[in-house]
This record gives structure tokens, C-alpha cells and sequence, in this order.
């Protein structure tokens, strides 16, 4: 984890080309970045969760790669010997790809699993106490307001006594205004992933990221270096002469 001081900063179009870029260019498997991502969430998790004998964590996990990651969590803070409930939002058997193989896992580890069904806040309610819960449901390609009934799983988030950490954003804000598509989750912390996302330059973005923490996913450093350098050029290529003022 780092701060977030002279982070790259991404667009959502930015995070899909710094993936893209990772696996062809560099051959990492995309399985292993989710694997790094989850990784860091559950060291979060870990740090915000409270130092008892008995601790609980709630992992909601959506259809995409940010559930992938919520797995993955699940299987690290399961292992650290902490109480977890993922509630995934997505039939089991429609996940694909690394999250369906990191969803097989703690399918095999038996961990408790609840599918949200049509109706998400009674499964909500059966997971039983939390001390912590995770936000895997939306991540950065959000475009589009928050339909029903995952909105009304978002303002259940947002009442619950339990602090919030967030999964690279805060569920229903979007990656490059930083404003809620309706509803968005409001977490204490968001371990965001590779670098800062644009929208939360926004100074009205912090009631919904909380405290930004940088997870190392393992994109390699160079690339890192090489995209911050390529988005200043762009961006001062974008900018008009000074002076030359018509």
C-alpha cells in the first residue's frame, strides 16, 4: 500500500489500456492482477478491522471483476482466521472467467455464500453481524445510474453502524467526474488499484472514497512510469500556449 502523493492518475479508459498493456505487452495473467488486488483489499481489511478475538467481515461482491477481487479477499481474510459472508449479486453459475475461478475457490473452501436473489436486503439481513464490509459490487467502467434493487442495497450500505471499504471506488460513483450515478456508496476508505482515478480530484468525492490508500497489483514499474510520462505530455499538449490570447 502507498499514498496517494504523485500517483498516476487513470481514466476509465485509462484502467482498461493499463490492463491490456500488462497482459499482452508484459504476458501477466489477468488472474494474477485480480489476485494481487484482492490480495491488497484483505491487508486493509485487516488493518481496519478490529484487534478481537472474534471478527467479522461482509463481502458484497457484483457481477464483474470487482467481485473476482471481492473472492479473492474473501479466501485471504478467511485465512487470517476472520469471520466471512460474501453475498454475491450474480448467479453463481453466470460468473465467468478469473472471478468464476476465484468464486470456485472459497466454493471449495466452503466459506459462506449467500446469492442475493430478488430479494438483496433479506440476504443482507441473514448475514448476521459484520465488523467490516466490503464494497466489491461496481467498479470504474459504471456508466449508468444505479438501477433497482442494487440502489436500494447501496443506501442499506451506507446505514449500517459498520465502517465501509471500497474496492478500487466506491460502488455507483463514476471513475471520471467522480459523481454518484445515483446512488453510491460512501466508505470510510477505498484501496483504489495501480494509481488514482480522475474523478477523485473532485473535493466533493471524499465523503464517498474516505481515506485513498494505492494497492500494488503488480503492474510493473516501468509501465507505470511510462504511462504517467505519456498522460503530462498528453496533457500538456492539450494546453494553450500562454499568451496567446485571441
Amino acid at each position: 500500500m502507498t499514498e496517494t502523493t504523485g500517483q498516476p492518475v487513470f481514466t476509465r479508459q485509462d484502467v482498461r489500456a493499463l490492463d491490456a498493456e500488462a497482459i499482452e505487452r508484459y504476458g501477466i495473467p489477468g488472474i494474477v492482477l485480480m489476485e494481487n488486488a484482492g490480495r491488497a483489499l484483505a491487508d486493509e481489511a485487516l488493518r481496519m478491522l478490529p484487534d478481537q478475538p472474534r471478527r467479522a467481515a461482509l463481502i458484497l461482491c457484483g457481477p464483474g471483476n470487482n467481485g473476482g477481487d471481492g473472492f479473492v479477499a474473501a479466501r485471504h481474510l478467511h485465512n487470517a482466521e476472520v469471520d466471512v459472508t460474501v453475498v454475491h449479486f450474480h448467479p453463481a453459475d453466470q460468473y465467468a472467467g478469473d472471478a468464476r475461478v476465484h468464486l470456485d475457490i472459497i466454493r471449495k473452501m466452503e466459506l459462506a455464500l449467500l446469492q442475493a436473489g430478488d430479494e438483496p436486503i433479506e440476504a443482507l439481513r441473514q448475514a448476521g453481524r459484520s465488523d467490516l464490509i466490503l464494497d466489491c459490487l461496481f467498479g470504474t467502467g459504471l456508466t449508468r445510474r444505479v438501477r433497482h434493487p442494487l440502489d436500494a442495497v447501496i443506501r442499506w450500505i451506507n446505514h449500517q453502524s459498520s465502517p465501509i471499504l471500497a474496492c478500487d471506488i466506491p460502488s455507483g460513483l463514476d471513475c471520471d467526474t467522480g459523481q454518484p450515478l445515483g446512488a453510491a456508496v460512501q466508505a470510510n476508505a477505498t484501496v483504489t488499484f495501480a494509481g488514482i482515478k480522475k474523478g477523485f480530484a473532485s473535493s466533493e468525492t471524499k465523503r464517498f472514497t474516505g481515506r485513498i490508500v494505492v494497492g500494488n497489483i503488480g503492474v510493473p514499474i516501468a509501465l507505470l512510469r511510462q504511462w504517467d510520462a505519456r498522460k503530462r505530455t498528453d496533457q500538456r499538449l492539450d494546453r494553450p500556449p500562454e499568451g496567446n490570447v485571441s
